[in-house]
């Protein structure tokens, strides 16, 4: 069922979002991105892949001038921004919703299709 594809894959790129703001001040995290594509035959939607983001999170002045090394890279901070996470976030709602609407409707149809049959 496409739909069913859909939801499976939306259900994966909100738990990445959940992961990557679960984490955001987890020391040298990197966020991870969910990548989509359409499905077999060009039907559905199934995840692509699920990739470090590997921009790096900005330390502060003060603190990057006084640290070398493994130290440094310790002391790295998350690369998670939490504004793009919340909006992917709720994009990637509105999506499932959508998707779960039209397989309600689907079996309202195929329910009143059976109902005239019978």
């Amino acid at each position: 069922m496409v739909n069913a594809s859909a939801l499976d894959a939306f259900g994966v790129q909100a738990w990445v979002a959940a992961n990557n703001i679960a984490n955001v001040n987890t020391p040298g995290y990197q966020a991870q991105r969910a990548s989509l594509t359409t499905g077999p035959d060009g039907r559905g939607v199934e995840v692509e892949s699920i990739r470090r983001d590997a921009a790096e999170a900005p330390l502060p002045a003060s603190v990057e001038a006084s640290l070398s090394g493994a130290a440094k890279d310790a002391a790295s901070a998350s690369n998670v921004d939490l504004g793009r996470e919340m909006v992917d976030l709720m994009r990637t709602e509105t999506a499932y919703q959508a998707n779960a609407t039209v397989i309600s409707n689907q079996d309202a149809i195929t329910g009143s299709l059976i109902d005239e049959l019978v």
